[in-house]
């Protein structure tokens, strides 16, 4: 008997732990990518703002983002961005390129107080934009975006990896922006271990890398397109419940890009969740 009571009491205990990384403790790095999805029949709504500088070109954008749980294990969602961009003296502004997306955990793995998932995702933009903009909203373009996540989520501690490669389209007058690669490396720490029902609050730091190819005009290479930058970059993530603010800044740490090309002065993104 004491034996049995053991065993229900532990088994208890792990799926009390996998309810609660599944709900108050389940989340995403702020520039890499993780490999949490939405639980069944779970709507997670997101909006934030996003700004970046590069030389004299300044971009904001609001975003918002919808994630539905086909299942436990399988989300799909639409993103619509809404784009403020600054050149030179010349600003435009409307909807960006559209996106749709899907994400499937095709692994897991829980114990006490933790869990191990791995995740697939596809990533489509649509050429929504306004390509004739000054500076441009859209590129013209059907782009793809495929990736691979590691997660490593306990009380105190996370840890994520992802690959993500994006395959651009060709524009009607057959300019074909270079493919690009982004790896993520990410590390969180939770100081203070709360209940669901309490503020909680995560730091994380991340180490962002892209790999960008030379664009292509009718088959050529185009000068000063492609090349390498590296960016570390510190966030948080504080939550209650089913609600979340995220944010953080990408830093620049190495740039090593093709010709003459602008390099990133800095990335930030500030953003609020909602799962329903």
């Amino acid at each position: 008997m004491l034996y049995q009571y053991k065993t229900k009491f532990g088994l208890g205990l792990i799926l009390l732990s996998s309810f609660l990384l599944n709900t108050a403790f389940a989340h995403d790095p702020i520039f890499g990518q993780g490999p949490h999805v939405v639980f069944k029949n779970g709507v997670e709504v997101a909006t934030g703002l996003e700004t970046s500088k590069k030389g004299t070109e300044v971009e904001n954008k609001l975003g918002l983002e919808v994630t539905y749980g086909l299942t436990g294990d399988w989300a799909m969602g639409i993103d619509i961005p809404y784009a403020i961009k600054a050149d030179n003296g010349n600003a435009s502004s409307g909807y960006g390129d559209a996106g749709v997306f899907t994400k499937y955990r095709f692994w897991r793995r829980d114990s006490l107080g933790l869990q191990k998932s791995a995740a697939i995702s596809l990533k489509l933009f649509g050429p929504t934009g306004d390509k004739n903009a000054a500076p441009a909203l859209g590129t013209g373009t059907t782009d793809s975006v495929v990736g691979l996540s590691y997660g490593y989520e306990s009380r105190s501690w996370y840890r994520w990896a992802s690959v993500r490669y994006r395959q651009n389209g060709t524009n009607n007058a057959g300019l074909k922006r270079g493919s690009k690669t982004r790896v993520d490396f990410v590390v969180g720490m939770r100081p203070n271990l709360t209940s669901y029902t309490e503020p909680d609050m995560v730091y994380l730091l991340e180490l962002n890398g892209e790999f960008g190819d030379q664009a292509t005009l009718s088959g050529n290479r185009v000068a000063n397109t492609g090349g390498d930058e590296w960016f570390i970059s510190p966030g948080f993530m504080w939550s209650i419940t089913n609600f979340s603010i995220r944010g953080g800044i990408q830093l620049p740490i190495v740039s090593n890009l093709n010709g003459t090309q602008e390099k990133s002065d800095y990335r930030a993104k500030i953003g609020f969740e909602w799962h329903l």
